[in-house]
């Protein structure tokens, strides 16, 4: 590639780490500061190998199962929630554990036991597998939520008994793709409990939107993020629908295929980064594009965000 070649890289604004994603990582760091090393943390502390890769480093050690932690060593549950079952165990093995929850995921996990309490069915809205997922569900007995994955999954749902229905969401989903299934159910059950709010967190609306705007008239999207991160990939599939040809999820700039940017010979890139993924990677590949073009840089801000979460006692 040539530097004469000139190009517009349209970046994202607002972008990459949001507040839970903030909370999280530092609660790390000063479990670490405080506990020394190593500390325990049960999953990805969030849903990115470079974060990961750090925090391991300073002395995070990441682990699958409680049953991995030894009994006078700290323990952190991930910013995706977790089943009742694992803060119980923790209890019952006398471990200190401290949960990165994030306060939107525990948002969900109390609206789910209000509807349970007052006799609803709960349908949970999310994709099969994921640790939120997996959080959310453990929050009530296995017969009293099912998930829909799909407006398939919302068309052919029969409920077993004749009670109240209510409906929760994954908070990283895309916030297009659930309103079609929200409105199958609201359609197929008009009694329905809805939530109070949305229950897709502001950091993962925000995004999308913003995606929306650099997407519509770009020849070729990149998302800086993780392939296990669902608000990531939502991004991709977001920025697509926008009008957006071809999409791209990478960690770093070192999984950019430069070949493949060459033969689409682009005039707009647009850039973004799901809410796990540093800004330091985002620089990366703005490097990258300006070592290989005649940069235009143009940041596209849709709205401002100054969302805080506040640490747990222990760690202040």
């Amino acid at each position: 590639m040539n530097r004469e070649n000139s190009l517009t890289l349209r970046m994202a604004a607002p972008r990459g780490f949001c507040a839970g994603v903030d909370r999280a990582i530092e609660m790390v760091e000063k479990a670490i500061e405080r506990y020394g090393a190593p500390v325990y943390v049960r999953h990805e502390i969030v849903h990115n190998e470079t974060v990961v890769n750090r925090l391991r480093d300073l002395g995070a050690v990441f682990v699958d199962e409680l049953d991995e932690v030894p009994d006078d060593r700290p323990v952190l549950f991930s910013a995706h929630g977790v089943p009742k079952s694992v803060p119980a165990e923790a209890e019952q093995r006398k471990l200190l554990y401290l949960d990165a929850t994030c306060p939107l995921v525990s948002k969900v996990h109390i609206e789910t036991e209000r509807h349970h309490r007052r006799g609803a069915h709960v349908i949970l809205i999310g994709h099969a597998g994921h640790p939120e997922v997996e959080g959310t569900m453990g929050q009530l007995p296995a017969d009293a939520m099912t998930l829909i994955e799909t407006v398939e999954d919302a068309e052919g749902f029969e409920p077993k008994t004749d009670g109240p229905l209510a409906y929760v969401t994954q908070t990283t989903l895309s916030v297009d793709d659930t309103i079609q299934i929200v409105d199958v159910l609201k359609r197929r059950f008009p009694e329905i409990w809805v939530p109070h709010k949305d229950d897709i967190c502001y950091a993962t609306t925000n995004r999308q939107e913003a995606v929306k705007a650099i997407a519509a008239e770009a020849d070729l999207l990149f998302v800086v993020g993780s392939p296990t991160s669902s608000n990531s990939l939502r991004l991709v599939e977001v920025g697509m629908k926008a009008g957006c040809p071809v999409g791209r999820l990478i960690e770093n700039v070192d999984a950019i295929d430069w070949d493949m940017v060459e033969k689409l010979s682009p005039s707009v890139v647009a850039l973004t980064a799901g809410a796990s993924a540093p800004e330091t990677a985002v620089q990366g590949v703005v490097q990258g594009f300006r070592e290989r073009f005649n940069l235009d840089l143009q940041e596209v801000e849709t709205t401002r965000e100054n969302v805080e979460f506040k640490l747990p006692r222990e760690l202040v």
